[in-house]
């Protein structure tokens, strides 16, 4: 649910993220719903909301994080979105009720097929995901984290891939894992199931920056803006194509790049930045995916 309110108190409270930590204590409070979900000034809220369950990323859980990520995706109102969680962990990973064998192979391909395509949707998206993370996140919740764009985690995170300990390799997370993290640190982490400190996720890239709980959501929400700051469509076209050439080869990725540039400055936002520098001003962005006349 979209959930309105408070706009007229939160241009007050904004550069402190006072707001946001108003909103978040009175909405979790009486709402039900696995996830909650607010908009203000560009900026998407989205917080996991079943700590009694440690948040784990139950099928329920999945397509109501999935709607909350693709409702009005395009619209030029939203430049950046936040996922963070209430409670002391911000993900267990899957429900592992409902990977017992009662619910059958079709269900559990139901879940892996879901949670794919909600990590492989967060890259897709045309703004920037910002995972903020204060707890614990193990399994496919490090995955989630590993899958965003940025992550940023208090000190008193941790992040494992525990599956083996159970009997089932966290193959899936993975996947994100893998890609995030040196290949040893990811097969350590996979290997053994053992958690690794923020400070340790900092230093390998799991995570952006470490803060301290109290720093948490205003060093989050200063990353948020500083996006907000710029060209809705530049930041697209970039995000979009650094996941692109990351998978490529060397010389495919330089190929794709350099078409991308070309593509930049075509926009009509490319020009007015570069005027705007040569002019000694601030850029005044259209947020169009309009070509300049060249």
């Amino acid at each position: 649910m979209i959930l309105s309110g408070f706009y007229s108190a939160s241009n007050l409270l904004k550069s402190s993220g006072a707001f946001w930590r108003i909103w978040t204590r009175k909405m979790s409070a009486d709402s039900s719903s696995l996830t909650l979900r607010q908009q203000q000034d560009g900026i998407r809220r989205i917080i996991l909301n079943d700590p009694r369950k440690r948040n784990a990323l139950s099928l329920a859980m999945l397509e109501s994080l999935r709607e909350d990520l693709v409702t009005d995706v395009h619209t030029r109102d939203l430049r950046v979105i936040i996922i963070s969680a209430r409670g002391p962990v911000f993900s267990s990973g899957h429900d592992l009720k409902e990977l017992t064998s009662a619910w059958g192979r079709e269900y559990h391909s139901k879940v892996f097929q879901t949670c794919s395509e909600v990590m492989t949707l967060i890259q897709d998206l045309p703004v920037p995901v910002i995972a903020m993370v204060n707890g614990v996140a193990t399994a496919a919740g490090c995955q989630l984290v590993a899958s965003c764009d940025i992550a940023v985690a208090t000190e008193k995170s941790t992040f494992a891939t525990p599956g083996i300990n159970v009997g089932l390799f966290c193959s899936t997370p993975g996947v994100a894992i893998g890609r995030a993290l040196p290949r040893k640190v990811a097969m350590e982490m996979l290997l053994t199931g053992r958690p690794i400190s923020a400070q340790d996720a900092l230093l390998h890239g799991l995570v952006s920056k470490v803060v301290s709980e109290q720093q948490l959501e205003d060093e989050t929400l200063a990353i948020a803006r500083r996006v907000c700051e710029c060209s809705r469509p530049v930041v697209a076209l970039g995000k979009a194509v650094f996941h692109r050439q990351m998978a490529e080869g060397q010389d495919a990725a330089y190929a794709c790049a350099s078409a991308a540039m070309v593509k930049n400055l075509a926009l009509r936002d490319g020009q007015e930045g570069i005027r705007a520098f040569l002019e000694k001003r601030k850029p005044v962005w259209s947020n169009s995916d309009e070509e300049a006349h060249m």
